[in-house]
């Protein structure tokens, strides 16, 4: 459980109807198969001991009988078992008949939930034999035991108190008010559905969707346990569809008319994270709930699940697509409202040739198709200075011509030398003063551009840009709307070429395309034959790194001893363990002495779940000291 991890399996046995000594024989297998895997919750459908399908057959003593035998047998058979286990069963208590889940832990029946909505319409006829356990609050004696029974029980896990799993059962997930909201309002983190869910054209997604959107809304990890082939196919067909999800995303799925088992881990951490700081997520008293402590062994759990390495990069073509056009409308869309406010009809930006302004052009340039402006009120600068190379200052060109926008060029050589007399520098000592004056010439050219033309200067600087605070204040750091600010490194590269790929002009096309192929860098140190010299990655690290440490630190919460971990996963083969290591200390050494940049950021629009705007997301103090993170990172490798 290190790090907040914890292994669940869905399982949809082979299952007879009504043959409750076949189906004891199979539930035991998976079980055990289980165990080999480490799962420590374990997930059976609906009515898993008799079967789904028995209809009429839940009237008979000896169906029932038999079920709360078999109850006993699986209960036994779990003393030695380290897990939390949900079976479904028919269970009559004081004359009524129940649709319930038993939750067994080593070898104890912790607990029984009913099921709260009957489906009573088309092929359900569940009324016929159950009723509702909405009220139902009671205790029975199995084995001499005492049990709770009731639909208000909250499971909660002694040696992990982040994972509090409540039950609900099939239909209960598929009414307007699911028992699921109450459980998580009152503190569940996850809900196992046990379920019995027939499949019919449409209903697989529309399933899907429906777990995907409970575990979102609710803020939960989601696991649905169906019924499969093995049920009666009198009139139905059950296709075993498990699903687990975690705050919306789908992490494991089985394939439709299968049996067997769906594993995977739940970062109950990241879930518990995201609870504290959703202050709209409004917890409710929970006298009314009855709480029941189970017991796991602590200890690693394997990490199994996909870590995309690139979590702002959706890794699907089409998704991809879809993502980068979203986006493009969103900061074009908070360009043209800034630039009707104001009555601006011309905007300035400086043209390097690289990724960002260029980006950013193409956002200026989608605004002002939307506003109907002329293209020509786009003035687009290029400023060679004394670390331009042939091919960016050339793809500068090609770039501004092709957009139809107003070119200027202006050569800052002449004016930084000046500007080195002037405070005594030495044009030889290539230092952060040769570089920032440089890019500070060319900020200060880009605003009186700006009052020439009455218009204002379009930032280029990136979400990655800005967690490293490799800007140069009140140089490129500036601007008068920032349309990048939220849009991390790996992401532009995406944004450029889906452009490239959708855009009708060719010449622009094959424009982007070399932009795309030229290394990411500042270009302020002078080139060697001819060729940059100065690599952003080679100087702060691969921004692919950075961006997956941004993203686990600020939109999951997680520590770095956890990101480090993660970062192995999602790398492996990329990266080696100390580049890792590495690279994670300048990310954290970085991120906290470099927020005063932060703090004073232009106005720009937030595009995705992360974003660093003082005025926004992230309301951090600039002094803050990174010890606490550092020392932990210093435990590694």
């Amino acid at each position: 459980m290190k790090d907040g991890f914890i292994k669940v399996a869905a399982i949809t046995p082979n299952l007879r109807v009504a043959d409750v000594q076949y189906n004891i024989g199979e539930i035991k297998k998976w079980i055990k198969e289980s165990e080999k895997e480490s799962a420590k919750i374990i997930v059976f459908p609906e009515l898993c001991i008799t079967g789904y399908s028995c209809q009429d057959l839940f009237l008979q003593d000896e169906l029932l009988e038999g079920a709360k035998s078999a109850l006993i047998d699986i209960t036994k058979y779990t003393e030695d078992i380290d897990a939390m286990v949900f079976v479904g069963l028919p269970l009559a208590i004081e004359g009524k008949l129940y649709n319930v889940a038993a939750a067994i832990n080593r070898g104890k029946i912790l607990g029984i939930v009913p099921k709260i909505h009957l489906p009573n319409y088309n092929e359900f006829y569940e009324a016929r034999h159950f009723y509702s356990g909405k009220e139902l609050n009671t205790a029975i004696n199995i084995e001499g035991e005492e049990v709770s029974v009731g639909s208000r029980i909250i499971f909660t896990c002694d040696e992990m108190p982040a994972l509090r799993i409540a039950a609900e059962i099939c239909e209960d997930l598929w009414v307007p008010n699911p028992p699921s909201t109450e459980h998580c309002l009152a503190g569940a983190t996850m809900i196992v559905n046990l379920s019995a869910s027939n499949e019919i054209i449409g209903k697989s997604r529309y399933r899907r969707n429906l777990v995907s959107s409970r575990a979102a809304s609710l803020g939960c990890a989601y696991v649905y346990a169906s019924a499969g082939p093995g049920e009666s196919t009198q009139d139905v067909v059950f296709s075993g569809h498990n699903i687990m999800s975690e705050n919306g995303s789908i992490i494991a799925e089985s394939e439709l008319f299968s049996e067997g088992m769906i594993i995977s881990e739940f970062d109950m951490k990241t879930i518990e994270a995201d609870r504290r700081r959703m202050t709209t997520y409004s917890a409710k008293q929970t006298e009314a709930y009855k709480k029941i402590s189970f017991n796991i062994k602590s200890e690693e759990t394997s990490v199994s699940r996909y870590i995309a390495p690139k979590p702002f990069v959706p890794s699907a073509k089409t998704e991809r697509n879809e993502r980068c056009e979203e986006i493009l409308t969103i900061q074009a869309m908070g360009l043209k409202k800034r630039l009707e406010h104001i009555g601006c009809k011309n905007v300035v930006i400086g043209i390097s040739g690289g990724l960002d302004s260029t980006l950013a052009l193409l956002v200026i340039v989608k605004a002002f198709d939307y506003l109907k402006l002329d293209r020509r009120g786009i003035v687009a600068v290029t400023m060679p200075g004394f670390g331009t190379t042939d091919r960016t200052y050339d793809n500068a060109l090609s770039l501004i011509k092709e957009t139809g926008a107003t070119l200027r060029e202006i050569n800052i050589g002449e004016a930084v030398k000046r500007h080195f007399a002037d405070i005594a520098h030495d044009h030889e000592n290539h230092d952060v003063t040769y570089e920032n004056s440089q890019a500070r010439e060319r900020t200060q050219i880009l605003m009186d551009i700006a009052n020439q033309v009455n218009g204002i200067v379009i930032g280029t600087g990136d979400l990655s840009e800005l967690a490293l605070g490799w800007a140069t204040y009140n140089g490129d750091h500036m601007s008068m709307y920032a349309v990048n600010a939220s849009v991390p490194k790996t992401l532009v590269r995406h944004l450029v070429d889906y452009y490239a790929d959708t855009c009708s002009d060719e010449k622009l096309s094959e424009v982007l395309r070399d932009i795309l192929d030229t290394p990411v860098s500042p270009e302020l140190l002078p080139p060697e034959d001819g060729k940059i010299s100065q690599k952003t990655e080679d100087l702060v690290g691969p921004y692919e790194l950075h961006d997956f440490f941004l993203y686990h630190m600020l939109r999951l919460v997680q520590s770095p001893a956890k990101i480090y971990r993660l970062a192995g996963i999602a790398f492996a083969g990329s990266y080696s363990s100390e580049e890792i290591l590495k690279w994670e200390k300048v990310f954290y050494k970085r991120f906290f002495a470099q927020h005063f940049k932060r703090s004073c950021l232009p106005d720009g629009p937030k595009v995705g779940s992360v974003a660093v705007s003082p005025r926004g997301d992230l309301r951090m103090p600039s002094d803050a000291c990174a010890t606490l993170w550092l020392k932990e990172l210093e435990t590694l490798g």
